[in-house]
């Protein structure tokens, strides 16, 4: 049947081409006040695993659209779904919703009907979304009336297979009397009654619809259907804007001139002609650069332009054309590819890592990041945890159902955070609570055996739990978009790799997998250690004595990635940096009652000022303290290009120093504290704390970790007791970090702020920060000799590559200005590669001779 189609346009995104003060706010507490006549439109489309935009499902995995109707697919307790748009306020107004229900499945059943004035932990549409609870209003299985807490006879002979139910809501004062009525599905009426005494608060919030079975875990059957929702009222709050899809969030990396930019879209994939479009404005024009399909399992598109050349901000736009069964739609997207800042002094980054459901929406952060204006956004690792927004985690499965719980959790996880990359470039790297592991030995790739469980026992075995099509889904939602991996040769069962080098604004990243590679301690360790989810439990094993056990970190393939990075200078690349998921070090203790971590989140919080003593040093493998050998290779390769380490995972903000044969003679590494913190690690190592104060604390100082590596600890973010609510974020030491490169004085900044605080005021930063370090603080190793000064001629921050006699390169690095004398760590001749990788010029200088001193001057024409 031929149809004249007709486009009609959803913006779902705003033009911002800065971060702008009061985000937050600004983009999703806008409410007005207005008459509202909504009704459900899903007749309109064609069936899909998504209910739209103007709905958010409790799970998403339960709810399908199948022939016009919101299809409930699952027989289980509080699946639910909520319209996005409108809210209840506190104010008294009449108003009056109805929706039609069809049972497919009466037994066990508690309520099919209708919540109203559902509310989350917090005073955000988003939170009474994914968690609210109110006041629930329909019919049970003994065909009784629910209203809350209270049943009501019906007198009818049988729970009807349709029925209709229909809520007026009249305002007396405060109060308000609730006419309900219940009629079949040839609108006959079977029942009415009148509810007195319900206050406005109580009717305060979301609207929701409400599928709830007194049912022990999930069956996967059609349960109840449910269509011609409404909503009138004279004066209710809306905000048209709140819709979350088809185009939830994009992520984009720009390295080398090339743009990566990766789509997050809703399961939208069943319609026939769905087309995405990667557009950007030029002259005022909308240009389109590439067309895609979206497809399972990840809903997600990567678009890729190879020749980027613009020198400002491009606005860019996704533009979603979806056919319905009378039109087409189209739904767009805005962001900003940022200008590349080559020419600032000073390129900002924003860390984010460790990410649960506590804080959610999380509006606190993109507000009060976007009084710091990064110029770079760094989520490292547990975006999300398994058990984010509730519902539980599936393990098996369907592959589509176990993508849509994954998914879940993700639209989470943008739609608290999407807006600090929307004008941003970002990397994003899973780590072991994205793919569903507690703790996770990557073994390269190899499927963990979960004949025992899906546990610590699977953990322990090595490798992956879920499926490799799961996890290659999983990553390709993350990391699609970072710069292409700098070998992208599979690992075992076909999972895909992202260690990539991002260079970008002057600053050189090295984006590396510390789990993918790394060995499983079970699978080393002798049996006598008693490994148990990457712990010891045997206290009398010494792990130090089995430092040189053949075991994998990063592995050789990453191994051989930096050496080559530590190298490379290229695009103007001043400064260089490590992000990985966790850091080199165990910066952990626990008292000596507890033998593993188990019981972190039951530990009693210090007041602040206490000292708590009686700790020991822990031995997580899950840290990248173990294996130690391979910390210390992967530690003397890093400091080579006097590189900065920024990670996650560690639920403890940490700024430390590594030490490999002598305490502080290697690179630093800033671990950022969680944004919602599960696990509240702490360190409070066994030292003379007679004299500990808030302002000098005796933590810092030179300590060996549990397996003996060396760090000094500059600072530490402990939890402690804050007197806030709620107590599980403000006393677990939450928040971001923000480091600032300065590239024309080659310093390094850290910062590191609580969660709720206003970070123009730079007194409320946690204890010990701010730190500012000089770039050749990264490889403090003590000079025995020194080579002749370099002078060039012709040429500014030129290259320096220092090699041995062995020809193994000592270190490399990019100078500031045109002079330098470089230091060496042996007595003997060497050979310098002077470079300017821009200009593509270079001169080689050999048998030079190091000294104890010396104040010879070698002028240099490139």
């Amino acid at each position: 049947m031929n149809r004249r189609e007709s486009l009609k346009k959803i913006a779902i995104g705003s033009l911002i081409p800065t971060l702008p003060k009061n985000l937050g706010s600004t983009i999703f507490n806008f409410w007005k006040e207005e008459r509202v006549n909504f009704q459900s439109q899903w007749y309109e489309w064609h069936d899909m695993k998504w209910l739209g935009g103007e709905y958010w499902a409790n799970p998403l995995q339960d709810w399908q659209l199948i022939d016009g109707k919101a299809v409930c697919v699952a027989k289980a307790a509080n699946r639910n779904f909520h319209v996005l748009t409108i809210q209840k306020a506190e104010t008294p107004e009449d108003f009056e919703t109805h929706i039609s229900i069809e049972l497919h499945d009466k037994s066990d059943l508690k309520c099919a009907g209708l919540r109203l004035g559902a509310k989350g932990p917090f005073p955000d549409f988003r939170s009474a979304a994914v968690f609210g609870n109110g006041l629930d209003i329909g019919l049970n299985s003994t065909s009784e009336l629910v209203i809350g807490d209270k049943r009501i006879d019906t007198s009818l002979p049988e729970l009807p297979s349709k029925f209709k139910l229909s809520i007026k809501a009249k305002a007396e004062n405060n109060d308000y009397t609730l006419l309900i009525d219940l009629s079949n599905g040839e609108g006959k009426p079977l029942f009415s009654h009148q509810e007195k005494g319900i206050s406005a608060k109580e009717l305060t919030g979301n609207f929701a619809v409400l599928a709830d079975y007194d049912a022990k875990g999930v069956q996967y059957k059609h349960s109840l259907s449910f269509s011609d929702w409404g909503i009138s009222s004279e004066n209710l709050l809306v905000n048209k804007k709140n819709t979350f899809g088809p185009i939830c969030f994009a992520q984009y990396t720009l390295n080398k001139g090339q743009l990566k930019l990766t789509a997050q879209c809703s399961p939208i994939e069943s319609i026939e002609g769905n087309l995405l479009s990667l557009q950007i404005k030029e002259n005022g024009q909308w240009r389109t650069l590439e067309e895609q399909n979206i497809k399972e399992l990840s809903r997600a598109i990567n678009f890729k332009v190879p020749e980027w050349k613009f020198k400002e901000d491009i606005p860019y736009r996704l533009s979603l054309k979806l056919p319905t069964k009378s039109e087409t739609k189209e739904f767009t997207y805005e962001g900003t590819i940022s200008k590349e800042p080559l020419d600032k002094s000073e390129v900002k980054a924003a860390v984010f890592s460790c990410n649960f459901h506590y804080g959610f929406p999380d509006s606190d952060i993109p507000e009060n990041v976007s009084k710091l204006n990064p110029d770079v956004v760094l989520f490292l690792g547990d975006q999300f945890y398994e058990g984010t927004g509730g519902f539980g985690v599936l393990f098996d499965g369907p592959a589509d159902r176990l993508a849509l719980d994954y998914l879940r959790k993700w639209y989470i996880f943008g739609w608290s955070y999407k807006e600090l990359f929307r004008h941003k470039p970002c990397a994003i790297i899973p780590d072991d609570h994205d793919v569903y592991h507690g703790n996770i030995w990557g073994e390269a790739g190899k499927k963990a055996d979960t004949s025992n469980g899906v546990y610590a026992p699977a953990q322990d075995s090595g490798g992956y739990k879920m499926s490799a099509e799961w996890v290659n889904m999983v990553q390709f939602t993350q990391t699609s978009h970072l710069p292409d991996a700098y070998d992208p040769t599979p690992v075992k069962q076909g999972i895909g790799v992202y260690y990539s080098h991002w260079n970008y604004g002057g600053i050189s990243f090295a984006i590396i997998e510390d789990r993918k590679f790394k060995s499983a301690p079970k699978n080393i360790l002798p049996e006598e250690a008693e490994v148990y989810n990457g712990w010891l439990l045997n206290k009398e094993f010494d792990i130090k004595k089995y430092k040189h056990l053949k075991a994998e970190l990063l592995g050789q393939r990453q191994k051989d990635f930096l050496n080559d990075w530590v190298e490379d200078w290229s695009n103007q690349a001043e400064l260089k940096v490590v992000l990985s998921q966790t850091n080199f070090a165990t910066v952990a203790t626990l008292p000596k009652s507890e033998a593993t971590g188990a019981n972190i989140p039951n530990l009693p919080v210090p007041k602040l000022g206490e000292y708590l003593t009686g700790e020991w040093a822990t031995v997580d493998m899950d840290s990248n303290g173990w294996p130690s050998a391979e910390r210390d290779k992967a530690v003397s390769i890093i400091r080579k290009g006097f590189a900065f380490h920024i990670a996650g995972d560690q639920h403890l903000a940490s700024f430390i120093q590594y030490g490999l044969d002598q305490h502080g003679d290697s690179g630093h590494a800033f671990a950022g504290p969680a944004l919602n913190n599960i696990w509240p690690r702490r360190f409070w190592p066994d030292v003379d704390a007679s004299n500990h104060t808030v302002e000098n604390p005796a933590y810092l100082g030179d300590h060996l970790d549990g397996f003996g590596n060396k760090m000094t600890v500059k600072a530490i973010a402990n939890p402690y007791q804050t007197g806030k609510e709620p107590k599980i974020i403000h006393d677990r030491a939450t928040g971001f970090g923000l480091v600032t490169f300065n590239k024309k004085d080659r310093t390094i900044k850290t910062e590191c702020w609580p969660r709720f605080v206003d970070p123009t005021m730079s007194s409320s930063q946690y204890p010990d920060w701010p730190i500012t370090i000089n770039q050749e603080d990264n490889f403090s190793k003590k000079a025995i000799a020194w080579l002749p000064t370099i002078e060039v001629v012709n040429a500014q921050d030129v290259v320096l590559h220092i090699h041995d006699e062995s020809e193994s390169l000592v270190y490399a690095l990019r100078i500031k200005g045109n002079k330098h004398q470089p230091k060496v760590f042996a007595e003997g001749k060497y050979r310098i590669r002077i470079s300017d990788p821009e200009l593509g010029l270079e001169q080689i200088l050999t048998d030079l001779q190091s000294r104890k001193s010396t104040s010879e001057v070698i002028r240099v024409e490139l």
